[in-house]
C-alpha cells in the first residue's frame, strides 16, 4: 500500500478512536441509578495550597450499588471535600462520620431516565457526526492523492476500505449506546 494512503488511514483511525473515546468519557459521567466513583471525577479539592482532583487526595469507591465512599488520606480534608461535593451540585447529600464521607445515590425517576436517554441519543448523534467528518477528511485526502498520481483503482479500493472502517465504528457506537440505554432504563 502506498505510504501516503497508509498515512491517510492512520489519520482516519486516530480520528475515529478519538470520537469513540470522547463518547465513552461523556457517558461514564452519567448517573444511571447506580453508584459509580466516576460521578465525582470533576471535583477538585484545595489541599496544601493547590487544587487537586478528588481521586488524588482520597480513595473513592463504592460500598454497594447505592453508596459512594470517599476516604481521604488526610482526615483534615473531610470538611473541605464535603463542601466541594455539595458545591458541585450533583444532587448528592454527603454524610460525614469523621472517618470518611458517604454519599447515598438516590434512584432515578422515570422522567429523569427518559431525559438521560435523550441526552445519550444526542451524544450518539454528535459522535456519528464526528465519524462522518473523519470519513469526509479521509476521502478528500484520497482525492488529493489522486491528483498527485494515485491510480483510480487504488483510490476506489481505499475509499471502500474507509467505508468498511466507518461502518465498523458506527456499529461500535450503536452497541455502546444500546448498552448505556439499557443501563439507564434498568430499575
Amino acid at each position: 500500500m502506498n505510504e501516503d494512503v497508509q498515512m491517510q488511514f492512520e489519520i482516519l483511525e486516530e480520528g475515529l478512536t478519538g470520537s469513540v473515546d470522547h463518547l465513552q468519557q461523556e457517558l461514564i459521567k452519567l448517573r444511571a441509578g447506580k453508584a459509580n466513583p466516576h460521578m465525582l471525577s470533576g471535583i477538585t479539592v484545595e489541599s496544601y495550597g493547590q487544587q487537586s482532583p478528588l481521586n488524588q487526595v482520597a480513595n473513592v469507591g463504592t460500598m454497594d450499588a447505592q453508596t459512594i465512599v470517599v476516604q481521604p488520606w488526610d482526615k483534615t480534608l473531610i470538611p473541605i471535600i464535603e463542601k466541594e461535593i455539595q458545591k458541585a451540585n450533583l444532587g448528592f447529600n454527603p454524610q460525614n462520620n469523621g472517618e470518611r464521607i458517604m454519599i447515598n445515590v438516590p434512584p432515578l425517576t422515570e422522567e429523569r431516565r427518559r431525559e438521560l436517554v435523550k441526552f445519550v441519543k444526542s451524544e450518539e448523534e454528535n459522535c456519528k457526526i464526528s465519524i462522518r467528518s473523519a470519513r469526509r477528511e479521509a476521502l478528500d485526502g484520497f482525492k488529493k492523492l489522486k491528483e498527485d498520481g494515485l491510480s483510480e483503482d487504488e483510490q476506489k479500493r481505499a475509499e471502500a476500505q474507509v467505508q468498511e472502517k466507518i461502518d465498523e465504528y458506527i456499529k461500535k457506537v450503536e452497541s455502546i449506546i444500546a448498552e448505556k440505554e439499557k443501563e439507564i432504563m434498568t430499575v
